[in-house]
């Protein structure tokens, strides 16, 4: 189980509430009318409640945007999964792949899942340039799905730790864009012109000004998915003239969270875990606050 605070260090979302919003765990009973699952089953799933699941943007856009106008998310709006048991709708789950340890699964269902789609959904084809912004949680996820599409990868960020896990993960390149002046120059140069797709993990708007002169004129794109707490600002002629086009990914549904799962699986696609137990949980929550775990954290209640 994940968990990440705002850039306050705040639960998002109604407070008290239990956190934690992506989980992997054993079926203890199944519902009466559920067919798919039975109990010792081991499952993975994801957090949307009380949408319905079927209208046109649960299934092709995200349920946040439910025409209930009723979803909430478990862990922030709603009782999450940092708890010995749990219920979780059966249409939000899957069967693990063989392959997948259930603990080390977890972290997949939220930031597995949304740094795939944020990868994958570059659409592009082996041998094109990729730049990783943001080699963190997400980040070091996507060097691996990237480099396991085939793909070159240049990673940048500002803390040389994440760029240590880029390229133990197989980042063809990587750059600390705030000590090195030259990045963006030296990226043009290795990629002879620019990437053919930048994707941005952070939430640091100063990342978004800086895209657009590492990306290859006319073809390159910009993909969104990390969310900074300022509007980011684009230049509506560069848009216009077709210097770069702008996409975004979100963190992933239950209609397009399988092909992630079973990717990872393939591809044994590992992220960097710090494990704890249930009742450690506030030392956890605190170095995340203090922003002083430099891996994803999992709360893991085996025995």
């Amino acid at each position: 189980m994940h968990f990440e605070p705002n850039d306050q260090g705040l639960i998002l979302g109604q407070n008290p509430v239990t956190v934690g919003h992506e989980a992997t765990g054993i079926v203890v009973q199944p519902g009466s009318d559920i067919k798919d699952f039975k109990k010792g089953d081991r499952v993975g799933f994801i957090c949307p409640v009380e949408c319905c699941f079927e209208c046109y943007p649960c299934k092709n856009v995200h349920n946040a945007h439910c025409v209930t106008g009723k979803t909430k998310m478990q862990g922030f709006s709603a009782d999450g999964f940092f708890q010995e048991y749990v219920v979780a709708d059966a249409r939000n789950a899957m069967i693990l792949p063989e392959g997948l340890d259930t603990a080390e699964a977890a972290p997949l269902f939220c930031a597995g899942v949304t740094a795939y789609h944020g990868v994958e959904d570059c659409e592009l084809e082996p041998g094109q340039w990729m730049a990783i912004i943001g080699c963190g949680g997400l980040g070091h996820l996507g060097v691996q799905y990237a480099k396991a599409m085939g793909l070159k990868v240049i990673g940048l960020d500002i803390a040389d730790h994440a760029l240590e896990e880029a390229k133990a993960q197989g980042a063809d390149h990587v750059f600390n864009s705030m000590t090195d002046k030259e990045y963006q120059k030296k990226i043009l140069e290795i990629t002879g012109g620019g990437v053919d797709a930048a994707v941005n993990f952070t939430a640091a708007k100063r990342s978004y000004d800086a895209m657009p002169a590492i990306i290859r004129p006319g073809s390159g794109l910009l993909m969104v998915v990390g969310i900074p707490q300022q509007p980011i600002s684009l230049n509506a002629l560069d848009i216009a003239l077709g210097r770069y086009r702008v996409k975004g990914s979100n963190n992933g549904t239950c209609y397009n969270m399988k092909p992630a799962i079973e990717f990872s699986a393939k591809h044994n696609i590992k992220p960097h875990m710090e494990f704890y137990k249930l009742e450690s949980l506030p030392d956890m929550v605190e170095k995340m606050v203090r922003a002083s775990l430099h891996s994803l954290a999992v709360l893991d209640h085996a025995d």
